[in-house]
């Protein structure tokens, strides 16, 4: 008699069974540990500390404030009488227009209002991730190829491939010049995917950049813009880290920047128009991801019109767009909020630098984001993805601490692994250096001396391949159901 786990499988479709949607990874198998084991400073003082969450909880107080002063945004009220009925009815895929205008305009402010956003070519999803792969389905067949400079975040291997039967085809970038992309790079994966017989349609940048923590520079931008236009393909630029960039100078720059400066100088401004595609979210900015509201920019009809149809999959809440209508139309809020905001993400930024700095460990310089990109390669016992593996294997069940690897965001180099910072207080902060601290310790206890250490680290071993996700054989893997949580960087 075959028992029903067995049959299971059976039961699913090909799509739903296929092994395409990245659960194996080590960025999923890091979230499992920490919900089997969570810290909890009384509770669970022993327990695994989160250090693979991109959430920003650090300014969680400032939304509460503003909701204990404006009760009738989450009463659902106007003018003191309730809009329950209101909201509870059927809206189109289109959205309230309050809300539109108002993320519109907070999106504006979050560029300096260096860019102004027409609320018309706005498409609600929930999420990033459901804005991403709409926009997948919307300019991708099966089979047909985007270019995403590496590392990038283990969630694209499932958003953006697992249902559209996309395919991505990795840029690589190195350690040498920080990891920022070369049009080299781009003609480098170009060429792979024409010799895998892909139809590539276009690139897509994370800007600031997931995990590297970096805005991408302005010389970057138009680099990418030039070899979109030349290439003839899209360009979708994911910014829902926009407002988390903490430095000035120089500073976030939108691709729509760059795009509006390209205008009067460029004979081809108006098909690169269409071409280009900003992703954004609530969930990093304001640290909302519960409440599930992403959104497409596209200046292209066509574009907008199918997404806001795929929109009727994953619409945002009518009683979520009312109360975010109130909350970003606040323009005192926001102003203060932004830089406030900012201001938290730097000095706790700066806590993780300073921590890991003074048990000998360094990190790329960072400008933007809720994570650092940490480079731990001369802790591992050999300059391999198989020594990346055992080191990190060892930071998780021993140390403590749920960190990504970078081997899960396709990083080219061993040895750099993702560890973010504002999902956490302070003090957690500081226990989780306190532990990495005496792991490194036992480290250098058990080698030959700091010196034995010094020169491994000197030793030029950055040349490396990283295999694919799909070809790396993890130890354990995730249940569907667990990974089916993670729906959110």
């Amino acid at each position: 008699m075959v028992s029903k786990v067995a049959d299971e499988p059976q039961l699913l479709s090909k799509k739903a069974g296929c092994n395409s949607h990245g659960q194996d990874s080590s960025y999923f198998l890091g979230w499992e540990e920490f919900e089997k084991n969570p810290f909890d400073a009384v509770a669970n003082p022993g327990g695994i500390i989160q250090m693979g969450l991109a959430e920003n909880q650090l300014s969680f107080d400032l939304v509460e404030d503003w909701l204990e002063k404006n009760p009738d945004a989450l009463g659902l009220r106007r003018g003191g009488k309730s809009v329950f009925r209101e909201l509870a009815l059927f809206q189109d895929y289109h959205g309230l227009p309050a809300f539109k205008n108002a993320l519109a305009r907070f999106m504006s402010e979050q560029r300096g209002y260096r860019v102004a956003f027409d609320p018309s070519n706005i498409v609600f999803t929930a999420g990033a991730t459901s804005a991403n792969e709409a926009l997948m389905f919307c300019l991708a067949d099966q089979g047909d190829a985007f270019l995403i400079p590496t590392p990038y975040y283990p969630g694209f291997d499932r958003d953006l491939k697992w249902r559209t039967g996309a395919e991505i085809v990795p840029v690589h970038c190195t350690s040498a010049n920080g990891f920022r992309v070369t049009r080299a790079a781009l003609d480098d994966a170009y060429r792979r995917a024409q010799k895998r017989r892909l139809r590539v349609k276009g690139v897509l940048i994370t800007n600031p950049s997931n995990p590297l923590g970096t805005a991408v520079p302005r010389a970057d931008l138009e680099m990418i813009v030039d070899f979109v236009a030349a290439k003839g393909i899209h360009l979708i630029s994911d910014e829902i880290y926009s407002g988390t960039a903490f430095s000035s100078e120089p500073g976030f720059v939108s691709v729509l920047e760059v795009l509006a400066a390209r205008r009067p100088l460029a004979a081809d401004y108006l098909a690169l128009d269409d071409r280009v595609h900003v992703v954004y979210s609530l969930s990093k900015d304001l640290g909302l991801p519960g409440f599930r509201v992403g959104a497409i920019y596209s200046s292209n009809p066509a574009v907008v019109s199918a997404a806001t149809k795929m929109s009727s999959f994953g619409l945002v809440s009518s009683q979520t767009q009312y109360l975010l209508a109130a909350l970003l139309g606040d323009k005192d809020f926001t102003r203060g909020y932004l830089a406030e905001n900012k201001r938290r993400i730097k000095e706790r930024r700066d806590q993780l630098v300073d921590g890991l700095k003074a048990i000998g460990i360094g990190c790329l310089e960072s400008d933007a984001g809720l994570f650092c990109w940490v480079d731990m390669g001369h802790l591992m016992h050999s300059r391999s993805f198989e020594g990346e593996m055992s080191l990190w294997k060892k930071v998780v069940f021993d140390v403590g601490l749920n960190i990504s690897p970078g081997s899960s965001c396709h990083c080219s180099e061993p040895g750099w692994f993702r560890v973010c910072f504002a999902n956490m207080s302070a003090k957690t902060l500081d226990v989780a250096m306190q532990r990495l601290g005496d792991f490194v310790e036992k480290i250098r206890k058990a080698t030959t001396g700091v010196g034995a250490l010094r020169r491994a680290a000197a030793v030029p071993a950055r040349t490396m391949s990283c295999p694919l996700a799909a070809n790396m054989k993890w130890a354990l893997r995730l249940t569907p159901l667990s990974a089916d949580r993670k729906a959110e960087r």
